[in-house]
């Protein structure tokens, strides 16, 4: 990955932007809703960059995206529209506004490794996914969408939660079609804020769908 410090509206803003790598990833606003699509290394790639968003709160991590072609007959009839990704603590406040202008800034920047250890994310059996409904609950995930980018925005406690169950991508998708044949394809839905709907008081859609492609064609 490579880190950018960028100076904008006075202050600075800490952006690591993934690296190209093995694997495919795709993100599109269908107008309805969004919809990304990972082949067996995107869905590794996407999961551990979710990971370090869980543990960056003090940054921006940008997974761009909108050159890539999605696979061969995912989009549709309707007009859909290619979108980076960038997600974000919402305790950073940060102005969606303002990325385009971050974006045009970030330069060559400073590439780093990094790493999350193995047991950063809870087992997926010990999170009460219930408890999202409950109406003190603050912990969700928010979408926004600025310069062609989907901002996912939430807490540490968001953003590990929802990484559970974002694992299974990696861990149970590539047998999915052995132990269901008959089942289709497989895939992880989020959506944003405590219910869900249709879309987000910014007309942003309210569901991003991940959709599992063990084969990609196109």
């Amino acid at each position: 990955m490579d880190v950018h410090r960028v100076r904008v509206d006075g202050g600075e803003v800490r952006v690591v932007r993934a690296a190209p790598a093995p694997g495919r990833l795709v993100l599109r606003d269908t107008g309805h809703w969004l919809s990304m699509y990972a082949d067996p290394e995107g869905a590794e790639r996407l999961a551990a960059l979710w990971e370090l968003a869980a543990r960056s709160s003090r940054s921006l991590v940008h997974v761009p995206m909108r050159a890539e072609a999605a696979p061969e007959g995912v989009d549709g009839e309707g007009v859909s529209v290619a979108l980076d990704l960038v997600l974000v603590h919402h305790s950073l406040q940060f102005l969606t506004a303002s990325w385009k202008r971050v974006r045009a800034g970030l330069g060559a920047g400073r590439p780093q490794v990094a790493s999350t250890p193995d047991t950063y994310l809870p087992d997926e059996d010990t999170v009460d996914h219930g408890r999202r409904y409950h109406r003190t609950y603050r912990d969700h995930l928010g979408f926004d969408i600025a310069a062609h980018t989907l901002f996912v925005v939430g807490s540490a406690t968001a953003f590990r939660d929802h990484g559970t169950v974002l694992r299974r991508l990696v861990d149970e998708a590539p047998s999915h079609r052995r132990r269901h044949p008959s089942a289709g394809h497989y895939c992880v839905e989020f959506t944003s804020g405590p219910w869900s709907r249709p879309r987000t008081r910014r007309h942003v859609p309210g569901s991003l769908h991940i959709q599992y492609c063990e084969t990609w064609r196109g």
